[in-house]
């Protein structure tokens, strides 16, 4: 068979954590071939992000066409996108390539507390960007910053706020539920047809948790191509990540929160 092309478009982490870095690891890890469009350059670690350099959205677009034009891509992960601009441009080549299998992580501050989507590009991801989206997998503060309402704290009110996202044009929504309390970590996948799935896994104890979203949202689109339903990629994919941070201490990769052990099943318990 085939390997299936999986592109991120998404920014640049230095610290390998997050973003392109993480997105190409997690899609060599799951048997997909990896391929990038850089959007944004931080100056970043696992401590935090202390600049970030906007890629202009003109070169996003010269960067989508050469490789669009060449490459048949079988899921796109779009991450970071740091302007309305660069949303723009992005919307524009989904617009003209029509590539299967978008997954959007709607990525508006980084785990370090530092802001990552200027607050006018968020009404651009909202009105532009969610409806080309075959998922989004926004955890509780980016729903409610896209909404515009209150962090929900509970599984009942999650699942009402990922209606509304629904509303928005999505045609799925995965809302991550990892900043509610408990022993387990608890997401809901929810369609327009009503169907509503609840995913829940083991809640690992460890500070290293750089770059957890983007590793989730590349799993599946690394796996949908390989399985029959994004509700079996979505499964897949948390099992991967929880295993990812089952292992992270295994890393040593900085002063503060390290990143997932993206190649935990590769690299053996002395990693």
């Amino acid at each position: 068979m085939r390997t299936c092309n999986i592109l991120s478009i998404a920014g640049s982490d230095p610290s390998g954590g997050a973003g392109i870095q993480a997105d190409l690891k997690t899609f060599s890890a799951l048997g997909g071939y990896g391929m990038s469009v850089v959007t944004a350059l931080t100056a970043q670690s696992t401590v935090g992000v202390t600049a970030v350099q906007e890629v202009p959205a003109e070169f996003v677009t010269r960067q989508l066409d050469t490789l669009l034009t060449d490459a048949q891509v079988d899921a796109v992960k779009i991450g970071m996108l740091g302007s309305a601009g660069v949303v723009g441009a992005v919307v524009k080549a989904l617009d003209s390539y029509a590539p299967p299998n978008v997954v959007v992580d709607p990525v508006m501050v980084a785990k370090s507390g530092d802001r990552l989507l200027a607050p006018e590009a968020i009404a651009a991801v909202r009105a532009d960007l969610l409806p080309r989206a075959d998922l989004v997998t926004p955890n509780l503060p980016e729903a409610a910053e896209l909404l515009g309402e209150n962090e929900r704290r509970d599984l009942s009110s999650m699942r009402e706020q990922a209606e509304r996202l629904l509303e928005l044009g999505a045609k799925r929504v995965l809302l991550k539920g990892g900043h509610l309390s408990g022993q387990s970590s608890t997401d809901l996948l929810v369609t327009p047809d009503g169907l509503t799935e609840t995913f829940s896994a083991e809640r690992i104890p460890t500070r290293n948790t750089h770059g957890t979203g983007c590793t989730l949202s590349s799993a599946i689109a690394a796996l949908r191509p390989q399985r029959r339903s994004y509700s079996e990629a979505v499964r897949d994919a948390k099992d991967y990540l929880t295993e990812a941070l089952r292992h992270a201490d295994e890393l040593d990769a900085g002063r503060g929160k390290g990143p997932v052990h993206h190649f935990h099943r590769w690299w053996g318990s002395e990693a």
